[in-house]
């Protein structure tokens, strides 16, 4: 298969996606959608994944959007697996109908996953996944609940039989990509007033880092999952 990347931001990369793309003998393109390049056509690959991005683009839609916008609902009135990871989950919800607004709490680092009951994805009913959000979303009508955490009860779901999945919650991500939010991205904030008690350190996030090897074995499940689809 050949899937099609959409990135956001430098600092919003596919980490781990691609290596697994290429593990399981699959191509991929990157388009860099923030430094210029064209969203691509809907019938040049035979999957799609909508990266994260800076949450700001969500108030202030950058001049591409349109476009994009574009092709995530040809793929949602189409027949090919979509998948959107943070900011593309967030696009992917509000596309299908459902409220995109922030949430009481920020979410930085390590939080635990409670696993819906009702979930079509096979994951453990209990897993840390790394969280980077402040806005939130509603669950579109007739699509099934991944899970939540303890400051956001709807970390994804999944559409049309599994064929369209968004996560907010991170699977993907390395330590290397982990670094390069830190250094570089804007973090997500608090209301003024707030506090925040769902936002770690960074050296709460680097203090353990086989946290990072063990999301790998959480993302192929995910990965597999989804595009059976196809």
């Amino acid at each position: 298969m050949h899937i099609h990347l959409l990135q956001h931001g430098p600092d919003h990369g596919p980490a781990r996606l691609t290596d697994w793309l290429e593990s399981m003998g699959h191509s991929y393109t990157v388009f860099h959608l923030y430094a210029g390049e064209l969203t691509p056509r809907l019938g040049e690959c035979d999957a799609l994944i909508v990266l994260d991005g800076p949450e700001q683009l969500l108030s202030e839609p950058p001049r591409w959007f349109k476009a994009e916008k574009k092709l995530i609902n040809r793929y949602l009135d189409g027949q090919k697996p979509l998948l959107g990871i943070g900011l593309g989950a967030l696009w992917t919800a509000e596309a299908l109908g459902a409220v995109v607004a922030p949430g009481t709490y920020p979410e930085t680092g390590w939080h635990q996953i409670i696993l819906a009951p009702e979930s079509t994805i096979d994951l453990p009913e209990q897993f840390e996944a790394f969280l980077w959000h402040r806005y939130v979303f509603s669950l579109p009508d007739e699509a099934l609940p991944l899970g939540g955490s303890a400051a956001a009860p709807l970390q994804g779901f999944s559409w049309d039989a599994g064929r369209v999945v968004g996560l907010l919650c991170h699977l993907e991500v390395t330590r290397a990509s982990v670094a390069a939010l830190l250094e570089h991205a804007q973090r997500p904030q608090p209301k003024s007033g707030a506090t925040g008690y769902f936002i770690q350190t960074d050296q709460q996030i680097f203090e353990d880092p086989t946290r990072f090897i063990r999301l790998a074995p959480l993302l192929d499940r995910v990965m597999t999952q989804w595009l059976k689809a196809a």
